[in-house]
């Protein structure tokens, strides 16, 4: 029997080409899946936009974010354009949809958060706005893990009764009296020294690097420089709504301790102000009172025990941060990654041809 018009099938059918569009559309597809794929389990790209963390990160330093570090956070809002933040535009247009919520699960990592950790999570106080994983991205370094008792005495950590060393090139602001002369604006810029307000004509606040501070101690015109730390007798309640059944500040705060899953806390007015938002909105309990009683999920409670791990977050540049001290814990879900290394720095302060700070690129961070 003759097969030769079978084999002469199989050749016409693997000869059949694709056409250019096809191919390019083959070609696209099999990139948005591979960069997804990267971008959700292994590694995503972030930028440093404010200066809460300077001077280990700078703003407009560009990182490289390990999610295999801790392990890759599965999407919690699955209907959402790839590659764009959750909101776009000025009208902050929308760019996922919330009509489908998948709980919260993380893929095994190398490690848990672990203290000095420099962490990129979803920002929790806007816990009313958006879903988790589509909040506002912080960055911040971790000082507490759960079960720790944190405490700042003097703008000083301590964690377990321990002082926690600063950041290498952690900053700090201080009150600085020059001789009423204008200042160096090119030496102001080369010892990254950021002037926060001028109280009057010789008076300044300004946040310098520690690695600098010798250096403008020592100008001429510099008469004196003192660190700014507020007293424990000075509270903003406004600031701090911890209520006034608590006198802190930034530089004077706690002792508190950090929530870890299965601690149990007794429910009264003091844990309340502490803890009442966390087990409201992130724990994700209906939380009301009737006269001195805790109402949760319509039920009379005296106690509570946590569901999730929480992390306390500060930034290294310790007076101009908005971090933990003000807004509370990081939840366990909100944790997105660890930074590993800037891969590019561009200061848009500087022109064109000196904008990029080479010293930075693919600098590990620490």
């Amino acid at each position: 029997m003759n097969w030769n018009f079978l084999s002469k099938k199989k050749r016409a059918v693997s000869e059949v080409k694709k056409s250019r569009s096809r191919e390019w559309l083959d070609a696209i597809l099999f990139a948005v899946i591979a960069s997804t794929i990267i971008r959700g389990l292994l590694f995503s790209a972030y930028a440093i936009p404010t200066g809460s963390m300077e001077g280990t990160l700078l703003t407009g330093d560009y990182l490289f974010v390990s999610k295999l570090a801790y392990g890759p956070r599965m999407p919690m809002t699955p209907v959402s354009v790839p590659f764009l933040e959750s909101t776009v535009t000025s009208h902050k247009i929308k760019t996922y949809w919330d009509g489908i919520h998948l709980p919260y699960f993380r893929l095994p990592g190398f490690s848990a958060v672990q203290k000095g950790d420099v962490v990129v999570f979803n920002y929790p106080p806007e816990a009313d706005t958006r879903p988790v994983d589509m909040r506002t991205h912080y960055i911040k370094r971790c000082l507490a893990t759960p079960g720790d008792v944190l405490s700042i005495v003097n703008s000083k950590v301590y964690v377990n009764g321990r002082e926690v060393k600063n950041a290498t090139e952690a900053q700090t602001s201080y009150r600085v009296i020059t001789d009423g002369e204008s200042l160096n604006p090119e030496l102001l810029h080369d010892l990254a020294i950021d002037i926060r307000g001028q109280l009057d004509q010789s008076t300044y606040v300004m946040i310098i690097p520690e690695a600098h501070l010798s250096d403008f101690k020592s100008r001429s015109n510099i008469l004196s420089v003192e660190a700014l730390i507020e007293g424990k007798d000075q509270y903003d309640e406004a600031t701090f709504p911890q209520s006034s059944l608590y006198k802190w500040n930034e530089d004077n705060f706690g002792p508190v301790t950090v929530p870890k899953k299965g601690w149990t806390i007794q429910l009264n007015d003091l844990t309340m102000a502490l803890y009442g938002k966390t087990i409201e909105k992130y724990e994700r309990n209906a939380v009301s009172h009737s006269g001195s009683d805790v109402i949760i999920n319509g039920k009379k409670a005296s106690s509570y025990t946590f569901k999730m791990d929480y992390y306390w977050m500060m930034g290294d540049n310790r007076h101009n941060s908005e971090d933990s001290r003000f807004w509370g814990f990081v939840p366990e879900d909100h944790i997105v990654g660890k930074a590993m290394i800037t891969w590019m720095s561009i200061d848009n302060t500087s022109d064109l041809l000196n904008s990029v700070r080479w010293s930075r690129i693919f600098k590990p961070i620490n």
